[in-house]
Parts: structure tokens; sequence; C-alpha cells
């Protein structure tokens, strides 16, 4: 039968797997490092996989193809989820749109409060080194405790950022690895490190300069040393 259906283009595939992420039907699978239509039938022809391609390397075809098949997609998932182990649905990669209120929450004070996380998840080791969010992104990586020390944390540091923390003590690893993946496959324009003055969170900001060196780029970086009483001790 003749029907709309996607068509990917190779050569602009970058085998980022978000494609694949996004067809609930699982229509699509990474193969030999490029995103593969794996089956026409279980293709819905609805395109849940372009708006989350970021090279627009998926587009709509009219052709000769087999038929949806609903059914075959239904017992597809099912036996997948009978053998599947749990993955928390906190995990999941989303883009959270900042579009400012009229009339935004009030703290205490009757201050305006403002949330400026921008993407999630925030932790170093949750997050998809290819993520779309990071492309042209200023990069803030901050140590866990830094924004319950510091009150003004989202406003200073937050705004306009995207968002990354963890504890090298308490995660017990090295993150360099991770952050040289994101800033080696993505366009960063600045690293921002805001870390607490004790000897541990050192780790951290070890890790990101260790990164931007592996990386070879040359990035605008910058460090912020927070102290245990929530003041700015170095900048």
């Amino acid at each position: 039968m003749i029907r709309k259906i996607i068509k990917i283009d190779e050569e602009k595939c970058n085998g980022c797997g978000l494609c694949a992420t996004a067809c609930h039907e699982g229509a699509i699978g990474i193969v030999n490092g490029k995103a593969k239509l794996l089956r026409e039938d279980y293709c819905d022809g609805l395109g849940n996989c372009l708006p989350v391609c970021p090279t627009n390397a998926i587009s709509f075809e009219e052709r000769e193809a087999a038929e949806y098949n609903e059914a075959a997609v239904k017992a597809k998932k099912e036996a997948e989820r009978a053998k599947a182990p749990f993955v928390c649905p906190g995990s999941r990669m989303r883009t959270l749109e900042r579009n400012r209120p009229a009339e935004p929450a009030k703290a205490a004070d009757n201050s305006q409060v403002i949330s400026e996380l921008r993407q999630w998840p925030v932790q170093i080791k949750l997050v998809p080194p290819n993520a779309p969010y990071f492309n042209g992104a200023h990069l803030l990586i901050a140590a866990d405790c830094t924004a319950y020390a510091y009150a003004n944390f989202h406003k200073d540091f937050m705004r306009n950022k995207i968002t990354l923390i963890g504890c090298p003590k308490l995660d017990m690893v090295d993150y360099t690895e991770k952050l040289t993946a994101i800033i080696s496959m993505n366009e960063i324009k600045s690293v921002s490190v805001v870390r607490m003055e004790v000897p541990c969170c050192g780790g951290i900001e070890h890790a990101v300069k260790e990164a931007l060196r592996a990386s070879g780029k040359m990035i605008p970086w910058s460090v912020t040393v927070i102290g245990t009483d929530g003041t700015i001790i170095e900048q």
C-alpha cells in the first residue's frame, strides 16, 4: 500500500539514538552507528522521531510500504516489558521551557522566586552526552552542596545555563570521561564551575580541567568557591 512513512538520511545521521528513544513503536534502531528503519510495519507514520533529531536527518515520504501493524507492535512491547529491568522514570531526558509566569511564586520575604532549571536530569552520571540541549549551551557544573549553601544559587549561577551537579566523594567516580564526552560532542560556549571550599570538592574542579584539556577545545571557563557559611570566598 502507498502510505506516509519516515525516511532517514544516513549521511546526515550522527548516530545519537534520540530518534530510536522517541519511537514508541520500536521501528528505529541504531545499526553500525546509523539510525535505521528496522521494520516498516512498526512505523505508524506519526513522526515522533522527527523533532528530536539534532541533524534533521529524518523526513516523511509517501511510498509503497507495509501497513502499520498495531497488534505486532503491542505484542513486541509486552514481550520487552516482561524481560526488561525497571528504569526510573526520573532519569528520562527532558528540556524544560522557561516561559516566565506573569505572577511568579513569592518567597517568605515577598520577593519573586523563579526556577532557572532548563533540563532534566541534572546529575552528571545520568545525563546523556548527546542530549540536544548541550549544543550552544553555557554549562554550569556544580557540586551538590553549593545550591544549599548559597541562597541565590538559581538567580546568580543557573540562569541561562545548562546545569550539571555531582559529588565526587559520594558518587565515588571520576567525572572526567563523561564531561570530556559532553564537551567534545557539543558546541559548548562556556563552562562555569561552582564548588564548595572543602577539599573533596576539588575533584569536580579537577575533572572539568582534565575534560577541557582532553577535548582540545579552547572554551572560556571559570571557578567559583562557596564557603560553608554560604558566602563566595573565591571567584
